[in-house]
């Protein structure tokens, strides 16, 4: 036990995570100030300890940027994910799950780790009712962003995904992938399609629409960090979006 984990997880228990909580988290390796290769270990353990025996810890392990229309080739055992060190570092640790989706699936360790991941597959959309970032709000679990701001929130295109904005899907594709088991299943879903409006995402306004009763935020490690209740998130996020569709997005012409 050195004293950067014994940091971690007072930081975290001081952000407002608790023992038996289920959390997904974003993060940056980088922010945290670590030097070295160990550090990533450390702080999954920091995070697995703090959730205790009764926690479910989830990462997303999405792979949009290398499987897609052209490459829509999917293996739940070895695709890499494109989200970062820390992630891709816990997809292949002995015992942790992921879920079946060729673009955002989602990994995790824990209690309720079944129940959230086990469904991804059914949705024939990244984000929609089977996927583990809606089963995290029904469970009224929290989403960590740790050193990464605010933006990098994938359970947004969740929300977009009840909302329906007029921008978020494209062309249906169909992705030939491979299940834990090395079964054959091809999977046909929507792709998100920003780009193909020239906008951009602006998750880091989610804040100006939350009380401070729904987040808190403080510092892991070096890593400026917010740790958001998914419930009211949820709610707000849509009940802005109903009225003004185009809040959660920018166009790139004005960046």
């Amino acid at each position: 036990m050195n004293n950067q984990y014994i940091k971690i997880c007072s930081d975290l228990e001081a952000l407002g995570l608790h023992y038996g909580d289920s959390v997904l988290v974003h993060s940056s390796y980088k922010a945290l100030g670590y030097e070295g290769s160990d550090g990533i270990k450390t702080f999954i353990d920091a995070l697995r300890d703090v959730l205790g025996k009764d926690g479910t810890l989830l990462l997303p392990s999405l792979s949009y940027s290398t499987v897609n229309r052209a490459r829509p080739f999917f293996d739940i055992r070895s695709t890499p994910c494109c989200v970062g060190a820390i992630p891709e570092f816990f997809r292949q640790l002995p015992g942790v799950k992921r879920s079946l989706s060729p673009t955002h699936s989602v990994c995790g360790i824990g209690r309720l780790t079944f129940e959230m991941l086990s469904e991804h597959q059914l949705d024939d959309t990244p984000c929609g009712s089977h996927s583990p970032f809606k089963k995290l709000m029904e469970t009224e679990g929290k989403i960590l962003l740790c050193g990464c701001g605010t933006k990098p929130n994938t359970s947004m295109h969740a929300v977009e995904e009840t909302v329906m904005p007029y921008y978020l899907f494209g062309p249906r594709i169909t992705y030939h992938c491979t299940d834990e088991n090395g079964k054959q299943i091809d999977i046909t879903n929507l792709r998100h399609n920003f780009s193909g409006h020239s906008l951009l995402q602006r998750y880091d306004r989610l804040i100006d629409v939350l009380s401070n009763d729904d987040y808190s935020s403080g510092k892991i490690l070096n890593a400026d960090s917010w740790l958001i209740q998914t419930v009211p998130m949820w709610k707000k996020a849509a009940d802005k979006m109903r009225i003004e569709e185009e809040f959660f997005v920018q166009k790139e012409s004005e960046k």
